[in-house]
């Protein structure tokens, strides 16, 4: 698999970077966690060996300006460095859940302040010597206005509002775009969101209906960006770049709430998912997220690859492959094992131990034999 290359590889590496506030209050900052802001010189220095030159990758927005106006680069400029001496591509996300903690994300000021954070991340590397940057401005405003504005489920913790959130954060990664454009008008964004399955539990046509306005939802977040809907919140064609499909084992359920998993009938393959997502923006495609956990990652790694080849000949214009997290992580809820990378935790020197299984399949897939 190729991509047209829009990407330095096909295959990339997905460091996680989660940093919102749970329910409790508690801070998730997966950067720290899992050692990737001590040790980003030698987690890049392992993507040479999977022929892998692009990753995606994050800043800790709460960290940088802690306090209003004030950017303190110190926990960003190292990963910076780290993948421009790797000769790794990075996908920057500017926003992953997290904002600081002095902000009211309801107010306008959240969408001013994310203006002014992006542009000055983008002067920040352009004068580090990166004229075509990649950026994600705000990574699955579908699931954070679900999970931040619907369900309490982290930050802002609300309920009921989440359509509310969800225009909020489009014009916050609208605002974001125009800021980094002023100082680097070649810079290219990646809008990732979850696609999405879900059906109904029987034949009636009331839940037939339901099941496919929630399946339909999937596309809220791009058709704002693109001025499609509520065009008053500022976006056009133009705002709608790459479209970034998030896509893991879990991503298909019943109206009950039933997960439908791989190997069940009811089960959407990947490729038909993309091609509705091609035929709906005409956008080009990256796997942007996707990932299991333990034994399964293996057989997920081959059914996504299988599918992303079979999207391809259908003329769905497939960039890339994101494996994420490429590194094992401690659970947001409750600080649990995760055994979904490539590579597991760091030790007091910064060797992680691979994943054999994974390690060799991605190599087989990122330097095919004759």
């Amino acid at each position: 698999m190729n991509g047209s290359g829009l990407f330095t590889s096909f295959l990339m590496a997905g460091f996680e970077c989660a940093t919102q506030r749970r329910g409790d209050g508690q801070r998730v900052d997966l950067h720290a966690s899992t050692g990737h802001a001590r040790w980003a010189s030698l987690d890049y220095g392992r993507l040479a060996g999977l022929g892998n030159t692009c990753a995606r990758d994050g800043l800790r927005w709460h960290v940088i300006e802690s306090r209003p106006g004030h950017y303190d680069w110190s926990s960003f400029l190292p990963v910076l460095h780290a993948a421009r001496d790797n000769n790794v591509q990075v996908i920057w996300d500017l926003c992953h859940y997290g904002y600081p903690d002095d902000l009211d994300i309801w107010r306008p000021a959240f969408v001013e302040r994310f203006a002014r954070f992006a542009g000055a991340v983008a002067r920040l590397v352009k004068e580090e010597g990166i004229s075509a940057p990649l950026y994600s401005p705000i990574n699955e405003i579908s699931f954070w206005s679900w999970a931040g504005g619907e369900v309490g489920y982290f930050n802002p913790g609300a309920r009921g509002r989440g359509q509310e959130l969800k225009h909020q954060l489009v014009r916050a990664s609208l605002a974001a775009m125009d800021a980094v454009r002023e100082h680097a008008p070649d810079a290219r964004f990646v809008q990732c969101e979850p696609l999405v399955n879900v059906v109904a539990d029987s034949g009636r046509r009331d839940e037939v209906d339901k099941a496919e306005g929630y399946r339909l939802a999937q596309f809220e977040a791009w058709d704002l960006l693109a001025g499609r809907q509520w065009p008053g919140l500022g976006g056009g064609e133009d705002c709608l770049d790459i479209i970034g499909a998030n896509f893991y084992p879990l991503n298909q359920w019943c109206l009950t709430g039933e997960k439908i998993l791989l190997g069940d009938p009811r089960f959407r393959p990947l490729a038909g998912m993309l091609k509705e997502a091609h035929q709906r923006y005409r956008r080009p495609i990256l796997l942007s997220e996707t990932g299991t956990e333990g034994d399964e990652r293996v057989p997920w790694l081959n059914y996504v690859a299988t599918q992303l080849a079979t999207a391809q000949t259908r003329g769905v214009p497939v960039e890339g492959l994101c494996w994420y997290p490429f590194l094992d992580y401690p659970g947001w809820d409750d600080g649990r094992y995760c055994p979904a990378g490539v590579f597991g935790y760091a030790d007091g020197e910064g060797s992680r131990a691979a994943f054999h299984p994974l390690h060799r399949a991605m190599q087989a897939l990122a330097m095919p034999g004759p």
